[in-house]
């Protein structure tokens, strides 16, 4: 599924100056038959001895069997210097990056918008993903786009004595949420009380990563597809240069479309033994 996100995702990454290439301790064999079946079109290398792997310091050595040699699911993001930038990796295979998640967290602009817009007090809010369709173990981003009035302001976290802007995901069993992500705040000068507290203005971006369950139990329930509600909670308290309104609860949700992990082997003859 991730070489397939990729394979997808292709032209968004290229439009950046960006060029794809995957590394796998498969052979040159199961790679060919994976990209002819799959359709992708960028390169495959195929790392059987895990030397590439061991050398970047991904090498999965809780990998047994027919698995030993693996890499820990993931991406690097390399410089044309030839330094690596930025790196997405997970601990447990079953759980990974999407690719269009790496496109958001290295160019937050171009993250999925669902086209939803939500009626919200004081602010414009629209809703963003960075994935519609994801597998099993896949970790998307959900976020909120937020866009104030001129003089119009939320406190930032780190406030106090006053309600800080949150977002906030109902449990569930079809997923696991990670910690809320923040843009930098600015500093206001409260005239008036003589304070100065953390604050949002003008355009801003809240997100969050959520991880697809991955049990068996889960990947059953999919079938040949599954869509899961991602819903939550907007709460803030707006304010401007006179006065503070109430505080908001504005409920969000984000739809995501789940498919089934391929599970096709590779022909007999060029498995791995």
């Amino acid at each position: 599924m991730q070489l397939v996100q990729l394979q997808q995702a292709q032209e968004r990454f290229k439009a950046q100056g960006i060029g794809l290439a995957a590394v796998s301790y498969d052979s040159e064999e199961i790679l060919k038959d994976f990209a002819q079946r799959q359709k992708v079109t960028f390169p495959l290398l195929a790392d059987p001895k895990s030397e590439i792997i061991r050398q970047y310091g991904v090498l999965n050595s809780s990998a047994t069997g027919m698995t030993q040699g693996m890499a820990l699911p993931g991406y690097f993001y390399v410089g044309t210097d030839g330094r690596i930038r930025e790196k997405f990796f997970e601990a447990d295979y079953r759980e990974r990056y999407t690719a269009n998640t790496v496109i958001a967290k290295l160019f937050p602009e171009l993250a999925e918008k669902t086209g939803a817009t939500v009626k919200a007090a004081h602010l414009d809010l629209t809703l963003q993903q960075s994935d519609s369709l994801a597998a099993p173990g896949s970790r998307v981003t959900v976020a909120v786009e937020i866009e104030l009035p001129r003089d119009v302001h939320l406190y930032a976290p780190g406030v106090k004595g006053y309600k800080q802007v949150e977002l906030v995901l109902e449990p569930s069993t079809d997923f696991k949420a990670s910690a809320l992500q923040f843009p930098a705040s600015k500093i206001l000068f409260l005239k008036a009380i003589n304070e100065r507290v953390p604050v949002f203005t003008g355009k801003f971006r809240i997100s969050q990563d959520v991880t697809v369950a991955a049990s068996r139990e889960f990947s059953a329930s999919v079938g040949k597809g599954k869509e899961i509600a991602i819903k939550g909670e907007l709460r803030y308290q707006a304010c401007d240069d006179k006065v503070c309104y109430n505080p908001v609860t504005t409920p969000v949700t984000w739809n995501l479309q789940v498919a089934p992990l391929d599970l096709q082997r590779a022909p007999e003859g060029v498995r791995h033994k």
